[in-house]
């Protein structure tokens, strides 16, 4: 194993190997320690996509809402999945089948469009054409913000669906989906996401269609796997400890450098670590 392939697995904390229930169970029971922990909390929210990572992570969120509920007496909690489309969503029937099978508490969708045009413009103003890249940032941005606003106003936490093929190659937007409170899927790779998936009896278009972030307009849908040069099964593979391609095992690793500033916190004088 490559040495800072082994020391990749150690930090984002991959098992070779999961029990899909234990799995399940393991994120499930993190949740609801968390709102218990914390009294005034009463609900969590996540943007839902339609794909893969926010399917598992909702289903996950909204299990725990019920399971305390239940356990509780009470309709206290609540799981809010946000609908966050930038005008018209490419995979809207995703979405939907999404929806349908997680069976949220509330659902709100709120169009980020106004807000994205609205900003850019401003900028643009001032500084001149921003580029599509940039744009697509700002939508993901926006929907966090989005997130928290509901947040603070539900007394709720906002969940994220970073997983350790997405942490690994920082395949998120700094202090937009890359944002979040908790986290219940890291240190899962995309393989095991789809195997819990699977065990749940999740239709399987959700977790077989190809993974895209869908930010830049000008490339709609772009495949993550085209924009990261490198397949999933490669990164999975990496990250479980798997033979791997020099050459992908190059192209990972050279994402995980470059991208460490997104998994850290903001750089103070008393930080080394980009030096």
């Amino acid at each position: 194993m490559r040495p800072l392939q082994k020391e990749i697995i150690q930090k984002l904390k991959v098992q070779p190997e999961i029990d899909p229930q234990e799995e399940f169970r393991r994120s499930v029971d993190f949740v609801k320690d968390y709102l218990s922990k914390y009294s005034f909390l009463k609900s969590v929210v996540l943007g839902i996509s339609g794909g893969q990572d926010s399917t598992l992570a909702g289903y996950i969120c909204q299990t725990a809402v019920n399971e305390l509920n239940e356990e509780n007496g009470k309709n206290d909690y609540q799981f809010i999945a946000v609908r966050l489309p930038y005008g018209e969503q490419a995979d809207e029937e995703d979405c939907l089948d999404a929806l349908a099978f997680i069976q949220p508490s509330k659902t709100v969708r709120v169009n980020i469009k106004a807000a994205v045009d609205a900003s850019e413009e401003a900028v643009e103003k001032e500084i001149g054409p921003l580029s599509d890249f940039v744009k697509g940032n700002t939508k993901a941005r926006e929907r966090m913000k989005v997130q928290y606003d509901i947040a603070a106003s539900l007394n709720g936490v906002v969940a994220g669906t970073d997983h350790a093929a997405e942490a690994v190659t920082g395949f998120f937007t700094k202090y937009g989906d890359g944002a979040a409170d908790i986290i219940p899927l890291y240190r899962l790779t995309k393989r095991q996401g789809k195997a819990i998936l699977k065990m749940l009896g999740c239709p399987e278009h959700l977790y077989l269609k190809t993974p895209t972030a869908d930010l830049e307009s000008d490339k709609p849908m772009l495949p993550d796997e085209v924009a990261l040069g490198v397949s999933y099964e490669a990164i999975d593979n990496y990250l479980e400890g798997k033979p791997v391609s020099d050459q992908d095992a190059e192209t990972i690793e050279d994402w995980y450098m470059k991208t460490r500033h997104k998994r850290e916190e903001p750089i103070s004088v008393f930080d080394n670590w980009w030096k």
